[in-house]
């Protein structure tokens, strides 16, 4: 199993850890944190983590992304996906991320920069979050985990 990832990018510390793993040609995303938020801001950089050094990305502007879904586990994969939306239509990559969430709603801030081939050399194109592998759930130890596989 690959080693988790703490995370502390920048000067912005997001406490939990985010991993990848194993899953045919495509890539598990995973994210652990003290609450689904905090699980779903690790997701999200386990995430950006598949396509590029995190470090190497800079969270000069800030996004917003609002989605719903009647459960936990949906609101993960609609969560990923509007990331993907955002980082294919304008051309962006992510670094950092802010989530709320509240009766089915997610509320959330994506921090990054535009794209630059050069200095992030993209290591695979994300397509979408799937339903293969998708699970948010608190653990014995009291911390959430989210995780799914990503169509690259």
């Amino acid at each position: 199993m690959p080693s988790p990832h703490s995370s502390d990018v920048g000067s912005h510390e997001q406490p939990g850890s985010w991993e990848h793993f194993p899953h045919d040609a495509d890539i598990g995303v995973r994210g652990v944190g003290e609450t689904p938020a905090a699980a779903f801001e690790q997701g999200a950089l386990a995430l950006s983590a598949a396509i590029t050094d995190l470090p190497s990305v800079e969270p000069l502007e800030a996004v917003k992304v609002q989605c719903e879904a009647r459960d936990l586990e949906l609101l993960f994969v609609e969560w990923l996906n509007a990331l993907v939306f955002e980082m294919s239509t304008r051309g962006m990559i992510f670094a950092r991320f802010s989530v709320s969430i509240a009766d089915g709603r997610l509320d959330g801030t994506a921090w990054g920069e535009p794209i630059d081939i050069a200095r992030h050399r993209p290591a695979a194109e994300i397509k979408g979050a799937t339903y293969t592998q998708l699970r948010v759930a608190q653990g014995p130890d009291g911390t959430w985990v989210a995780e799914c596989v990503v169509d690259v």
